[in-house]
C-alpha cells in the first residue's frame, strides 16, 4: 500500500509528531511505501497565488478557481502544485496528522487543501463529487490532537461533538473529493497529560491503525 502522510505541526518534539512517527513505523513495518509531507518543515505556502499557474488564462481578472480548471485542462499547474498532486495520485491511503486549532486544522493544511485539491483535479461541482469524486477507492483518515478534554468535545460538552466540528474536513473536503473517510483518532489534552497517559494514547493509536482494513467509511 502507498501511504501519504500530511503532517501539520510546527514543533518536531510535539506529541502530534510522536503520533506521526508511530504511524510511519507502523506502515513501514508492514512493508508499505510511505511518503511524509511535513508542511511546516517544507515551508509549504498555504496561500493560493498567481504563481500556482504557468500562465494566466485571463490576465485582466484573477479568478483562482477558473485558473485551476484551465490549468487542469492544459497541464498548467506550477511544478510545486503538480508535485503535490502526483503524491496524492500515487497514494492509496492518505493520513492527515494535525492539532485541532479553532475547531479545524492549522491554516497551513487548509492552504494545502485550497491549492492542491484543485477544481477539475480533485472535484467538479457538476460532474465529480462525493460518491462520484475522482479519488474513489482511496482511503483517508485524520489523526488529531486536541487541547480540550473528551468530555468538552462530547455531544453535551461545552465545545460540542468533535465529529460536528470537523465535519467540514471529513465530509465537506475529503469525502467531497471521493475519498473513503475512515473514523478519526484523537488524543485529548496532550499538552497537559502526564507521560503515562500519553503512552496510553500511543498504544491506542497503534490499535486504531491495526484496524483500518476492517473499518467502514463514515459516509
Amino acid at each position: 500500500m502507498n501511504v501519504l502522510i500530511l503532517h501539520a505541526h510546527p514543533e518536531p518534539k510535539s506529541f502530534t509528531t510522536s503520533l506521526l512517527n508511530l504511524a510511519v513505523e507502523h506502515f513501514e513495518a508492514k512493508g508499505d511505501a510511505v511518503i511524509v509531507n511535513d508542511l511546516y518543515a517544507n515551508n509549504f505556502n498555504p496561500i493560493g497565488i498567481q504563481a500556482d499557474f504557468k500562465q494566466r488564462s485571463n490576465p485582466e481578472f484573477f479568478s483562482y478557481l477558473k485558473e485551476q480548471i484551465t490549468a487542469f485542462k492544459t497541464d498548467g499547474f506550477s511544478d510545486e502544485i503538480k508535485a503535490e498532486m502526483d503524491k496524492l495520485q500515487w497514494a492509496d491511503f492518505i493520513l492527515f496528522n494535525f492539532p485541532l486549532w479553532w475547531s479545524s486544522s492549522p491554516a497551513i493544511l487548509k492552504g494545502w487543501f485550497d491549492r492542491v485539491l484543485a477544481l477539475g483535479f480533485a472535484y467538479h461541482p457538476a460532474t465529480s463529487k462525493y460518491a462520484t469524486g475522482p479519488f474513489g477507492g482511496k482511503r483517508a483518515m485524520c489523526t488529531i490532537t486536541a487541547g480540550g478534554s473528551e468530555m468538552a468535545y462530547s455531544a453535551d460538552g461545552e465545545n460540542g461533538d468533535l465529529s460536528n466540528a470537523i465535519y467540514h474536513i471529513n465530509h465537506g473536503t475529503l469525502y467531497y473529493c471521493g475519498l473513503d473517510v475512515l473514523p478519526y483518532y484523537v488524543a485529548w489534552r496532550t499538552h497537559l497529560e502526564p507521560p503515562e497517559v500519553l503512552e496510553g494514547y500511543l498504544k491506542k493509536y497503534k490499535e486504531h491503525l491495526n484496524k483500518i482494513d476492517e473499518m467502514k467509511p463514515l459516509y
